[in-house]
């Protein structure tokens, strides 16, 4: 069985507060994007000789990763303690960026606990898969859904958000992402919370022209300090047209909202991955 785990875009991302164990509460709206990664299971024969009950091979471009330690197979695990799960192959197809603030990692961590779940009918239903999902990480359980949410507390909370797609549907999405790693942990430390002048689950029901003014990832400020080609990335888009452009997440990925299909985008950013989609 195969599914095709999705990226996502954040249409605001604010740090509002610091927890009592030490992590940030945000407010943020996940957007799924129709960039891909590919999974699929098989059930292992049982005289096939492994002891690994998930045994996952990882391909794609760009590939250097730790398979014990993918997500994928942290999902498998711990579905494994409380359902008796068949040892599985698992191949993992990347084309999602790693390390780009696009939730491939997390995507396809919710993704084989939906796999596992269709294909050997455990039944646990969404709240349930959710909440598995936030075990793995912050940002896994929007990936359950993969609908437009609202997410706060440290991105776990998802409530749904009034939809941007009647702004975004026909729109084209022009994602770049430089050969730039952005530590989390490091873009972090150079926050200082604070509540933002609207919410941005206020925001994204706005008309897409205003967002540029009222729509902010409090992420961009650190990382364009110490990676200025970043902002220079988000000035090309909007010097190209685009309405709307960000930083996904804590980066590296600038993503550009455009009103028509740029063609010949591609080239002006050498040595970058650049995507370039429709909206539905």
């Amino acid at each position: 069985m195969i599914t095709f785990p999705c990226a996502k875009i954040n249409l605001g991302l604010n740090i509002v507060g610091t927890l009592p164990n030490g992590y940030h509460s945000l407010e943020t709206v996940f957007y799924p994007i129709p960039i891909y990664d590919a999974l699929e299971i098989k059930a292992m024969d049982a005289k096939f000789p492994s002891d690994i009950p998930c045994d996952l091979k990882v391909t794609g471009n760009g590939i250097d990763c730790n398979e014990r330690s993918n997500l994928v197979v942290k999902a498998y695990d711990l579905l494994a303690k409380d359902f008796s799960l068949p040892r599985v192959h698992a191949h993992l197809y990347k084309q999602i960026p790693s390390q780009a603030g696009l939730g491939g990692g997390s995507s396809d961590g919710a993704y084989m606990i939906r796999l596992l779940d269709e294909r050997f009918r455990l039944n646990i239903g969404n709240p349930e898969m959710e909440r598995y999902a936030a075990r793995l990480g912050a940002d896994c359980a929007f990936f359950i859904t993969a609908e437009p949410s609202y997410g706060s507390g440290i991105g776990d909370i998802l409530e749904p958000a009034d939809s941007p797609k009647g702004n975004l549907s026909g729109y084209c999405l022009v994602v770049v992402k430089p050969d730039i790693s952005v530590s989390t942990a490091e873009a972090f430390q150079e926050i200082q919370p604070h509540k933002p002048a609207k919410c941005c689950r206020e925001v994204v029901r706005q008309p897409i022209d205003t967002w540029k003014e009222d729509l902010v990832n409090d992420f961009e400020k650190p990382v364009f300090k110490k990676w200025p080609e970043l902002k220079a990335i988000k000035q090309h888009l909007y010097n190209r047209g685009a309405v709307y452009a960000q930083m996904s997440g804590s980066g590296s990925a600038i993503f550009g909202i455009f009103r028509q299909k740029t063609l010949g985008i591609e080239e002006e950013f050498p040595g970058a991955y650049v995507a370039v989609k429709v909206l539905d």
